[in-house]
């Protein structure tokens, strides 16, 4: 009969005859090391081979090359030169309304032309709203080729057409971050950048917008000069492009309603101007369009990248040779047709009265129809994978040309469409055609037909439904294999699940038996992979007469070889399905629903993600419940339970708060003195609980020696000394002074040391613990603007009740007798895992996942706070300042993990067996997450449910580097000694 003490499947006396030294334990150690090696090895690769799956699956490159560019029939072209004025994160409404103090708008001139000159609209751009992403939309006319991600901002990292291509010559003066992106690689181009130092974000930047114009004017100049740049600035098919920073960088560093952000509004306006009167008195003849809009917005905490409409929403005004005059508004005649741009903004969407133009028509543009705008009032083919929809408002044409540009349109999507049908058909053994344009030769006889015959009312439905058709098949050879991409890895994604169970119950359990068993067990395997080998092979065969790409072989094979690693544990499996079908049905009941709780709080935490509210209610319930236990199973008045009530309930609050973080400097300084009180309240508790039964496991038994002493008051001078640096070097900043080397030395000095003081502090499980606390707080005070400095507390006080709470169980369970406790002789040894002990890895995904959101919206690229990293540094370093935010948000993760390892050291079992439990847990989310994942609604929804599986998915890399990181300050503790509580205990 199973004992009262149950291992995982194992019975009492099964964990005392662990204790019994035998000639195979060195063996059994060494072969479990050895395995978990492995493990470890191929849990790093699936989950990175499987990560990539993302970028075949959603993130495939939409470039084909190889198509027919196509010109529209023009007898001449609208222009013959083209200026592209775009203002980097300048947001649409703060370009179109008043002034709040003058009630003067900001855009003079440019509102001049929209009421006199030219046409206007809001340009929607997708998400990501990044400045490479929205600048490749305006010129190349599609959406950031996805496979870009993986190579950051490198130059044309996946080549593709723009307008530049097609234009004779380009000259174009900006960001070092933008111009050598789209200019550097054609020989066509005359262009110039200035330095990354003149990118500080602690002074005004519209001094770069004047830059650009200035580059430019001296080009004109200095043609009066050079007879040959004066012949080619005379040619047609010329672009010249303005990149101007200014907006984008006064934008982070000074948010969006600052003065200097709409004051920079006004300086672009009057670059416009100039631009405009420079050009049109150097060259005289009316023969320039001009085109000025921005690739993204700016919220109101400075930052960008979400869909929010503060970032998508952009202004766009042309004017010049071929563009349409203003023409009055009929908006309010139209009734909701159902188009929705790519931000999900319907169409025909009113214009807020206070813009003071919503008398004058209105067109508004998916940012991608910009790049086809330009190509057409150039008179130049469309760039090759442009998926942008011309917008006929703009253009001035007469019917017939309305017409061919249309048509010249649908013809450059259709051969995308064909090329792509083409290359798919050449390598699928069994091609599924896109039925809807089998006869799309029929459909453009039909309409060069209606034109010929003037009939170009028709002719222009039946070319943008051809369009629209022809997009609808670029998507459906997009999802190809989806089907099958998404099987093999769900396989994968289980297989390994049960790798993982397979070898957690062989290592770390009773089930496993003596090495001998083992090996015996595992004989006699070589039929499995025999035939696990021929399929492997079989499917190799097939992919590659498909031509499938390596990532496709690469998937299949693990998933294979997973699924091959298991059906070659088949006696194993039957050793085990024996001892469950055996098991008494206590235990069967107890297996059942610690695996279906399990389960449900995973599933919890899946919601969590999509609704942070639920960790508030977690952390009500969960505070109420382990106070109650705790207050009858402790005899006497104890104050731990409600401390764990207290812990546990502030911090539901934080999950209440805004993602987006709002600055609160005194927040900020105050959260210092209250790291400092929990820190000298856990000191008072180590060095005044001594004699408590319950908690002498984790508290320092030895004297004080006077050099701890004075490192802890020190750690707490750093704290201080932090907060006040946080007061000095904002203080600076908002008086727009820059920020003095003096004080960047002294932050990173302290924010260095500090992390280096917890190795000399005492090994006891608290004390280490808390020099841990005090060690990460001055540099996360330091990188901190708001709430979440005192987030970081509140954790701290959560972990400080876990620690409590796993302390007093330890002594009240049954297993505080000496085959569960171990003593002074055994002390390094470690026990079977028990299922009890699910709750370790199951409580530290939930803090870990707290962690993800107490400091923002993790999975939101808009939630990254770039002001964090003003203290540090304010010149533009993307690498540098990334890495600091990257750290900022890992330093509450490495409490949660210091505090997980000191609990598997605190119960005495193995915690490379509760990290494989914690990666299968994270990985029954994963494959929910596979799930989630949307291919439909507004790529804001698709992009973040991306970012959550891309999240879960790096969790086995990213908490095994966390362990190793965290491993130098955790080796070293020291649990207090067991006997005597153990003899107190008896």
């Amino acid at each position: 009969m199973r004992g009262s003490v149950d291992g995982i499947l194992g019975t009492k006396e099964e964990i005392s005859r662990e204790r019994k030294p035998n000639s195979s334990s060195t063996r059994t150690k060494k072969w479990v090391k050895r395995r978990e090696m492995w493990l470890v090895i191929l849990g790093v690769l699936l989950h990175a081979v499987y990560m990539l799956s993302i970028f075949d699956i959603y993130f495939k490159s939409p470039i084909v090359h190889g198509m027919d560019l196509v010109s529209p029939r023009f007898k001449s072209p609208p222009a013959k030169r083209l200026v592209l004025l775009i203002a980097d994160g300048l947001r649409a409404d703060k370009f179109f309304e008043p002034d709040l103090e003058t009630g003067q708008y900001r855009a003079s001139f440019l509102r001049s032309v929209i009421k006199e000159k030219g046409r206007w609209g809001v340009s929607h751009a997708r998400p990501p709203t990044e400045s490479r992403p929205g600048h490749v939309a305006i010129i190349a006319g599609f959406y950031e080729d996805p496979s870009a991600v993986t190579k950051g901002w490198k130059a044309n990292p996946v080549e593709f057409d723009s307008v530049f291509n097609r234009s004779r010559h380009t000259f174009a003066y900006g960001s070092p971050d933008i111009i050598p992106i789209f200019c550097s690689d054609i020989p066509h181009t005359t262009w110039n950048s200035y330095p990354h130092e003149f990118e500080d974000f602690a002074t005004d930047a519209s001094f770069l917008d004047e830059w650009s114009f200035d580059e430019f004017k001296s080009l004109l100049n200095r043609s009066n000069h050079d007879p040959e740049l004066k012949k080619l600035l005379q040619q047609d098919n010329l672009v010249v492009f303005l990149h101007l920073l200014g907006c984008d960088s006064n934008g982070h560093a000074h948010r969006p309603y600052s003065n200097i952000y709409l004051n920079n509004v006004k300086v672009v306006d009057s670059i416009a101007k100039r631009m405009y009167d420079l050009v049109e008195d150097y060259f005289k003849d009316n023969q320039t369009a001009y085109i000025f809009t921005a690739d993204h917005g700016m919220s109101d905490k400075g930052s960008h990248g979400d869909g929010h409409p503060a970032n998508t929403d952009t202004p766009l005004v042309a004017w010049g040779a071929g563009v349409q005059q203003p023409k009055r508004s009929s908006r309010g005649r139209y009734s909701d047709d159902g188009f929705r741009f790519v931000d999900e903004h319907v169409h025909h969407m009113p214009t807020p009265l206070d813009w003071g133009i919503s008398g004058i028509d209105r067109v508004d543009v998916n940012q991608a129809d910009i790049a086809p705008l330009m190509s057409t009032l150039l008179g130049l083919p469309c760039p090759a994978n442009s998926v942008g929809n011309l917008p006929l408002g703009y253009i001035n044409l007469d019917e017939r040309e309305e017409v061919e540009a249309a048509l010249a349109n649908t013809k450059q999507v259709l051969n995308q469409f064909l090329r792509k049908s083409q290359l798919k058909q050449s390598t699928s053994l069994r091609f599924k055609p896109f039925k809807a344009l089998e006869n799309h030769s029929s459909v453009l006889e039909q309409i060069e037909a209606l034109i010929s015959v003037g009939n170009y009312e028709e002719a222009m439905k039946l070319s943008q439904n051809l369009r629209t058709l022809s997009l609808e098949g670029l998507h459906y050879f997009q999802t190809y294999d989806w089907l099958m991409l998404m099987s093999v890895i769900t396989l994968g994604y289980v297989g390994w699940m049960i790798c993982l169970v397979l070898h957690v119950l062989q290592s770390y359990t009773s089930f496993s038996g003596s090495i001998n068993q083992m090996l015996q067990l595992r004989n006699n395997r070589s039929q499995v992979y025999i035939c696990g080998f021929l399929v492997m092979a079989v499917i190799f065969v097939l992919l590659f007469v498909e031509c499938s790409p390596p990532l496709y072989h690469v998937y299949t094979a693990m998933t294979i070889f997973l699924w091959t690693q298991i059906f070659s544990e088949y006696r194993f499996l039957k050793l085990l399905w024996k001892d469950l079908s055996s098991s008494n049905f206590v235990f069967s009941m107890k297996l059942l629903a610690t695996s279906a709780v399990s389960v449900v709080i995973l599933e919890f935490l899946v919601n969590s993600f999509t609704d942070r509210k639920l960790y508030t209610y977690c952390f009500l319930i969960v505070g109420v419940l382990a106070a109650i236990y705790l207050f009858y199973a402790i005899p006497g008045r104890s104050a731990v339970p409600v401390f764990i009530l207290v812990s546990c309930w502030f911090l539901s609050t934080f999950t209440l708060m805004p993602a987006e973080i709002p600055d609160n400097t005194p927040l900020v300084i105050a959260s210092g003195l209250i790291i400092s009180g929990v820190a000298l309240a856990v000191r008072c508790f180590d060095l005044t609980t001594g004699g408590s039964k319950y908690w002498q496991c984790i508290l320092n038994c030895e004297d004080q020696k006077p050099m701890s002493t004075l490192l802890f008051y020190l750690q707490v001078f750093l704290v201080g000394l932090s907060s006040v640096m946080v007061l000095v070097t904002t203080t600076h900043r908002t008086e727009k002074k820059e920020l003095l080397m003096l004080h960047q030395l002294i932050n990173w000095s302290v924010a260095g040391v500090s992390m280096v003081l917890p190795l000399f502090s005492p090994t006891s499980l608290l004390s280490r613990l808390t020099s841990i606390f005090l060690g990460f707080a001055p540099p996360f005070l330091l990188l901190s603007i708001g709430y979440e400095a005192v987030f970081y507390g509140a954790l701290a006080l959560v972990l400080m009740a876990w620690i409590l709470f796993e302390c007093a169980i330890l002594y009240l369970t049954k297993a505080r007798t000496s085959s569960y406790i171990k003593d002074a002789r055994h002390e390094q040894e470690e026990r079977w895992l028990q299922l009890s002990d699910l709750r370790v890895p199951i409580i530290f995904m939930v803090l870990f996942n707290v962690a993800f959101f107490g400091t923002g919206n993790f999975a939101s690229i808009a939630s990254f706070e770039i002001s964090s990293v003003y203290r540090f540094i304010t010149i533009f370093s993307p690498f540098l300042m990334s890495g600091l935010l990257i750290f900022k948000l890992f330093i509450p993760f490495m409490l949660v993990i210091c505090v997980f390892s000191a609990i598997t050291k605190l119960i005495g079992v193995s915690r490379l067996g509760c990290y494989f439990l914690v990666i299968l847990s994270s990985d029954v989310m994963t494959i929910h997450f596979f799930f989630l994942v949307r291919n439909t609604g507004s790529w804001m929804e698709i992009g973040n449910t991306i970012s959550h599986f891309g999240i879960m998915s790096a969790q086995v890399v990213f908490v095994l580097m966390l362990f190793a990181l965290t491993n130098i300050y955790t080796k070293d503790i020291h649990i207090g000694s067991r006997r005597s509580s153990s003899q107190k205990a008896l």
